[in-house]
């Protein structure tokens, strides 16, 4: 196998796998549902939406985009457009680095999943 197809096998592993950590989140008193959709032309969003008891959407996502000779990697937390944590978008050449930086960024959603949920429904109470 070419390097190149090394590296969109790893990138598929590394995006299954940040799939399944934030699918693996869950609230007792929250329904989720998990996505995963392609982002033209060459990118890829997956994440977990949550549905809070008064009806607002609480999105937790990670994104790749790739462009040119770089790697474009964000994440996001943010509540009917509110942004609740802001993985800033990184930028790198390298398909090794842009794994890592995917796996840091669901690590850090999956890590804060469970606060932000609880603070958004201290505030319906």
């Amino acid at each position: 196998m070419d390097s190149e197809s090394l590296a969109a096998a790893g990138l598929l592993a590394a995006l299954s796998r940040v799939a399944e950590i934030l699918a693996e989140l869950r609230h007792p008193f929250v329904r989720s549902r998990s996505f995963t959709y392609f982002l033209p032309p060459a990118g890829a969003r997956t994440g977990i939406l949550f549905t809070l008891p008064d009806g607002r959407e609480v999105r937790f996502a990670v994104s790749v985009i790739a462009s040119g000779d770089a790697f474009h990697v964000d994440g996001v937390a943010e509540a009917e457009g509110d942004v609740l944590l802001d993985l800033s978008r990184r930028t790198t050449p390298d398909i090794h680095a842009c794994l890592a930086v995917l796996d840091d960024y669901a690590g850090e959603l999956a890590g804060e999943a469970g606060r932000l949920i609880e603070e958004l429904l201290d505030e319906i109470v």
